[in-house]
């Protein structure tokens, strides 16, 4: 896939694990963690919108284009 999502390292870097950042955007741990190793093909701008709010940051610090 084209798109990396870099959620492993915002997080890591804001100290938020993944049962917090799950509990305040409001899916599930499982769901989060499929989004975070990049087992998903899509994402509501809703979700991703609360993920950039919890933790402070912009779309394209947690998604990058690569070359494929």
């Amino acid at each position: 896939m084209a798109i990396a999502v870099q959620l492993d390292e915002i997080m890591e870097d804001r100290g938020v694990s993944l049962q917090k950042l799950s509990h305040c955007v409001g899916i599930t741990n499982v769901n989060l963690s499929r989004i975070k190793t990049g087992k998903v093909r899509s994402m509501r701008f809703s979700t991703l919108e609360k993920i950039c709010e919890t933790l402070e940051c912009q779309p394209g610090d947690i998604l990058k284009y690569v070359e494929p």
